[in-house]
């Protein structure tokens, strides 16, 4: 079974981001950037599978600039087989990388494809729903645990009263949560390896695919700071304060 696990290159969680001067977005010149970590834990369940036997190979997808190479090269250390880049200047939302995501099944012809839930930088939350309904296949979303057997996955994932278990047919997209593992920390060793590994690029118009923007980004703004804190003589002062300053109450 082929599994095709998508990457994407983020702002390092560490980084404390930055907001452009003119609001147009944030500020990324001279930020480190890493692979997006709900996409990390995608390619570690994507390696546990092949090491399990599920899998025979993994084939790893990026879209966006030139650089987005080295979050690839991530995912080739960590265990991928192959990576493929859709290389493009133009800011992506995820209706365009699900679409570009779709030409890729189409080309792989994977069974499994696996995402993280939502990336870091903008929440979203959609890429791996939107690429469901292109690819009109199952999908089970905010995994947190993944077996395969046969034609068939158990995919257990976490609701809002508890944990649900799924089982659905192959072909299937499946987008990860948190708890569904750790990824391992890569090595030098697989690192050089990895150079040596394939990597395709392509272009949106090698697959066909418009990636223009549907959707205008108005304004970027830090949320506003915290005023101080101030002390009350009694309870009764700080039940006033709650009711008529911060109408909390």
């Amino acid at each position: 079974m082929k599994v095709l696990v998508a990457v994407k290159r983020v702002v390092d969680y560490n980084v404390k981001v930055r907001v452009k001067a003119d609001g147009s977005g944030v500020d990324t010149a001279g930020v480190k950037m890493s692979m997006n970590p709900f996409d990390e834990i995608a390619v570690e369940e994507a390696v546990r599978l092949k090491e399990a036997g599920a899998a025979s190979e993994i084939v790893a997808f990026s879209a966006g600039v030139a650089a987005c190479q080295e979050t690839l090269r991530t995912a080739l250390a960590i265990g991928a087989d192959r990576g493929v880049l859709v290389s493009t200047e133009v800011e992506l939302q995820p209706l365009a990388v699900a679409k570009l995501l779709q030409a890729v099944v189409d080309k792989e012809q994977p069974r499994l494809v696996i995402l993280g839930k939502q990336a870091i930088d903008d929440d979203c939350n959609q890429t791996a729903q939107m690429l469901a309904a292109l690819l009109g296949w199952g999908q089970a979303t905010f995994a947190s645990k993944v077996e395969i057997d046969g034609d068939k996955a158990r995919v257990t994932r976490e609701v809002d009263g508890g944990l649900e278990t799924l089982e659905l047919a192959l072909p299937l997209v499946v987008s990860t949560d948190l708890r569904l593992n750790e990824p391992r920390y890569v090595t030098l060793p697989n690192i050089m390896k990895a150079k040596k590994k394939t990597l395709d690029t392509l272009s949106p118009a090698d697959l066909g695919v418009d990636v223009s923007p549907r959707l205008k980004t108005l304004k970027v703004a830090e949320p506003p700071r915290r005023g101080a804190g101030v002390k009350v003589p009694d309870v009764a002062t700080l039940v006033a304060k709650l009711k008529n300053e911060a109408k909390v109450i």
